[in-house]
């Protein structure tokens, strides 16, 4: 609609190298992701390509160990690469980050012999991650997840139906959470399943509101047997690794709810400064000025607070809390940017000939994967007042 190139995002980053890193990630990101994300999209068409040249370019694994194939990158500078993925196109912003959150149980928590013998491939090597712990049953309630490995000697045979699976269907591996032993968080552990698998299938992929390039499915896992050497950490231990994971995994979707959100102020601009009426330009009129500058200002506000969670992280702090609320924060503001900007575009907003009404429809997505924004609060709050029915 306007020849207004948006201008870059300022970005304080730790190292040249890091600079670096996120001036590749724009060129990917502006010659091979975003020229097609519309099309795509509205066709329904994972670009199992770009994770390829992603995978390729060293891009699949940037928090995790170099030894293993990762970038020995820290989460502040992996973050702003996922912001800008997912300016480009959600689905792979986000598709990055599930990958990373699947592979998380195995880097963090895995043996050496693991490691070694899976990272590379799943870091480096081209293969896709997915993360398996909610239940058509269980979503909020993780816990009560009914999935189950029994034991029958040096094997596991896993039965139960996993939901709501990014990258169900096409991911090479799946973290799985089952259930091993008793009822509650202690009786959970987690598995490396491949994704040919004996047993494992895919159901058709759901038909969502947005984001319909990024397959969400069923996983059915009948009788799949995989060897004792797939238990990642102890038996019982699952549950607290995929906690573990989330709490980083939720720094992935503020990031990308940033992203998203950028986008949608850029679009908006760009169409605000062109658009005339009444003999100007839209953007000189005081009522769109001060939606606009309200969107900036949450962005801003938004990219600071992620920043200052994944910074305590980077140091080893604790970061549980920064994290949830940068989760809310964040996320909120992608609905309600999006929504601002498809106002400020009018009815030109409302049709898909311009991307505001997409970035709208995935906005609402992010209020609700990876704990929802009311599990956000429940988690700030038992951090700032204590535990509920003290």
């Amino acid at each position: 609609m306007s020849d207004r190139d948006p201008q870059p995002v300022e970005r304080q980053l730790p190292t040249e190298e890091a600079r670096d890193l996120l001036a590749l990630v724009r060129e990917i990101a502006q010659r091979e992701i975003a020229p097609k994300a519309a099309q795509e999209e509205d066709a329904g068409r994972f670009p199992r390509e770009v994770f390829t040249l992603l995978s390729e370019s060293g891009l699949l694994g940037l928090p995790y160990d170099s030894e293993y194939g990762g970038g020995d990158q820290p989460y502040e500078v992996y973050l702003q690469v996922l912001e800008e993925l997912a300016a480009a196109r959600l689905t792979v912003g986000l598709g990055v980050s599930v990958h990373t959150l699947a592979s998380y149980a195995l880097a963090a928590h895995g043996t050496k012999q693991q490691q070694v013998e899976h990272l590379p491939a799943m870091l480096g090597g081209g293969l896709l991650g997915a993360y398996c712990l909610s239940e058509p049953s269980s979503g909020s309630d993780a816990a009560s997840l009914r999935t189950r490995a029994v034991r029958d000697g040096d094997e596991w045979v896993i039965n139960g139906t996993k939901a709501w699976i990014t990258h169900g269907g096409v991911a090479d591996f799946y973290t799985v959470m089952a259930r091993t032993g008793e009822d509650g968080p202690r009786g959970i552990t987690a598995f490396l399943v491949p994704g040919d698998a004996p047993g494992l299938s895919a159901a058709a992929p759901e038909k969502k509101m947005g984001m319909k390039g990024s397959p969400t499915a069923q996983v059915h896992l009948d009788d799949v047997r995989i060897p004792d050497e797939r238990r990642i950490g102890e038996e019982g231990q699952g549950f607290a690794i995929a906690l573990s994971a989330l709490d980083s995994g939720r720094l992935g979707i503020a990031a990308c709810a940033i992203g998203l959100a950028q986008a949608a102020l850029d679009e908006a601009v760009a169409y605000a400064t062109q658009r005339r009426q009444f003999g100007h330009p839209i953007a000189d009129f005081q009522g769109l000025r001060f939606m606009i500058a309200d969107m900036a200002t949450q962005i801003e506000a938004g990219r600071a607070l992620y920043l200052a969670a994944a910074r305590l992280r980077d140091t080893g702090r604790p970061f549980a809390k920064q994290a949830a609320m940068a989760k809310l924060h964040c996320t909120d503001t992608a609905m309600k940017v999006t929504t601002d900007a498809v106002q400020i575009l009018g009815g030109y907003g409302y049709t898909a000939d311009f991307p505001a009404e997409r970035y709208m429809r995935e906005a609402k997505v992010l209020q609700i994967v990876e704990g929802t924004n009311q599990i956000q609060r429940m988690v700030i709050a038992r951090h700032v007042a204590g535990p509920e029915g003290r």
